[in-house]
């Protein structure tokens, strides 16, 4: 069977309750609790890809402000979804969890091949971080009710876009949680320790 990881994107202070707060995101943090969750207890590697950018450096300061700046608060996971000791934390400076970082290589290293990907943006972050999955051959799965974006209108945009192009698979977090419990890594293949 597939290996599979946990993707959770920018889940942190300034999108969720700061400088770019997204009121809509609140409802997603239960779903994304109970995947982390299940895939902790399951042996399923959880990684976060946070924004963690430079001050008064990065380009996206241009189009959002700055936000979410490396070694702040507002960069920091929100409380609910905090990293555990064996979790991964992959910092990111622009939208993809995958460009100019080591997520491949890590992904590669513990032989997955399949990417829950959960967090926001619906329209932004998590597409542009599954194109990037999709370009390296991985398959992805977004649970619908684990992902947002700002408003309404957008999050169907995104996920009927992930779909369509990337052949994204649109599930729900009951049904993940349901895969995932059958998909734990096998004593063969263990998932790595920190």
């Amino acid at each position: 069977m597939p290996q599979m990881a946990l993707v959770i994107i920018d889940m942190l202070n300034d999108f969720v309750k700061g400088t770019l707060k997204n009121e809509r995101s609140e409802r997603i943090v239960p779903t994304i609790r109970e995947l982390i969750e299940t895939a902790r207890k399951r042996g399923i590697p959880v990684i976060y890809s946070n924004d963690a950018h430079l001050p008064e450096l990065d380009k996206e300061f241009d189009i959002w402000g700055s936000h979410a700046v490396a070694g702040t608060k507002g960069a920091q996971v929100i409380d609910e979804l905090k990293p555990k000791k064996g979790d991964y934390i992959v910092p990111k400076r622009r939208y993809s969890s995958f460009f100019e970082t080591d997520l491949d290589l890590t992904l590669r290293e513990m032989e997955v091949s399949v990417l829950i990907i959960t967090g926001q943006h619906t329209n932004c972050c998590v597409k542009h971080t599954t194109a990037d999955a999709f370009f390296r051959g991985y398959k992805t799965i977004i649970p619908q009710d684990a992902v947002e974006a700002l408003s309404e209108e957008e999050h169907r945009w995104g996920l009927e876009y992930l779909k369509r192009f990337y052949k994204a698979d649109i599930s729900t977090t009951r049904k993940v949680t349901s895969e995932m419990k059958a998909a734990s890594f096998t004593e063969a293949n263990p998932a790595p320790k920190k």
